[in-house]
């Protein structure tokens, strides 16, 4: 597949899809995976647990946040690669972190999650028809095309690296 064109999704979501490069987004994913999960088997324990500021999420909840995004993205393109028609509400990914009680979770099960999800994302993309890929829904009152929700998902765990890369390590 190619880059999305603007007209395929909701316009705050470029900047996610502005992080990545390339044209073969299940590449990127593959890659992405072990790159990943490096990363973050550099943060301990203890570490996980810490925020960079009062009232910030800890490492901990930004990987449940990474972790629940990518589902409910690839869930999305699940739902307009197969051709359902119905709009699919939005994601209150505050209300998610809340209720996944990260921080009682070991930081290695999180790790290992994310890797379990994005194998599954992997799969789901590498089996994907060719003419699904540009299929068409609606999620958050916004068009989406299956394409565009691919370079969403690489770009959101770009997005989060960044963040625990700037802010918190």
């Amino acid at each position: 597949m190619t880059r999305p064109q603007p007209n395929e999704f909701a316009t705050y979501y470029s900047r996610y899809i502005d992080l990545i490069n390339g044209d073969e987004i299940v590449s990127i994913l593959k890659s992405q995976l072990e790159e990943t999960n490096k990363f973050l088997a550099t943060i301990s324990e203890d570490r996980s647990l810490k925020s960079y500021a009062p009232d910030k999420w800890t490492i901990r909840q930004v990987q449940s946040h990474v972790n629940d995004g990518e589902r409910v993205f690839l869930s999305r393109a699940f739902w307009f690669a197969r051709g359902f028609p119905e709009a699919l509400p939005g994601f209150d990914q505050d209300v998610s972190v809340q209720a996944a009680g990260a921080n009682d979770v070991p930081w290695e099960n999180l790790r290992n999650e994310f890797c379990d999800i994005r194998r599954s994302t992997i799969s789901f993309f590498e089996n994907l028809p060719k003419d699904a890929w540009m299929r068409i829904g609606v999620a958050s009152g916004y068009p989406f095309t299956v394409n565009a929700l691919a370079y969403i998902i690489a770009g959101h765990v770009t997005h989060h690296r960044n963040v625990l890369r700037e802010r918190y390590l």
